[in-house]
């Protein structure tokens, strides 16, 4: 089984230093993706807030993903895109973005969700929440046995969601979680501090 390997995804406020946080969160220690996300602004404010933090994460050859918005994702050339239940299938987000995109499909809780994801051509399923969230409020509360299930019948890899931390996490990354996706354990404190303590857990 590979290693598991984290996941960050940005708070909401992306502008003003968050581009020095990022490069200190990503020098700190390996970080296998990131997804930015942001809400409520038009896409020519989206694309210009990503430019320089999608040319942070090239430079470290870290994935940079574009949470629920397929047009953004391939006006700015991104590495992939993240999308929620509504934010339309799998399928057709391949259609626009080509076969070499990273597609994620937030499933929740659902073993019916998560194979619908992977029969579209998903290339992961993300599940949680696992613990409350600070990020956003918490409808689905998904079990250990979801990551054991997923691991011991299917290849495409699975994503460990919601209220995070290294305290908490050992158990998800024994479970079989093969990313975990961050946000407020890692910007709501010391950014480098954190993702270094994640780093020590995820080896084990």
């Amino acid at each position: 089984m590979t290693q598991c390997q984290l996941y960050l995804i940005s708070p909401l406020e992306v502008g003003g230093d968050f581009p020095q946080r990022l490069i200190r969160a990503l020098d700190a220690a390996p970080v296998a993706a990131f997804q930015f996300r942001v809400k409520g602004i038009d896409q020519h404010e989206a694309a210009r807030l990503a430019e320089p933090l999608q040319a942070i994460c090239a430079e470290r050859d870290v994935a940079f993903i574009v949470n629920d918005d397929v047009a953004l994702a391939k006006r700015i050339g991104a590495d992939g895109v993240h999308l929620g239940q509504g934010d339309g299938s799998a399928k057709e987000a391949r259609e626009i973005l080509g076969r070499d995109a990273q597609i994620g499909v937030t499933c929740h809780a659902s073993r019916h969700l998560a194979m619908d994801a992977g029969d579209a051509g998903a290339d992961y399923v993300a599940f949680g929440a696992f613990f409350p969230s600070s990020t956003k409020a918490t409808e689905h509360q998904a079990g250990l046995d979801l990551l054991e299930w997923w691991q011991g019948l299917f290849e495409i890899p699975c994503v460990a969601i919601g209220g995070i931390t290294p305290e908490n996490c050992a158990p998800l990354v024994a479970a079989g979680a093969d990313f975990l996706a961050v946000s407020g354990a890692v910007w709501g404190g010391d950014e480098a501090v954190v993702v270094k303590a994640f780093a020590e857990k995820l080896r084990g």
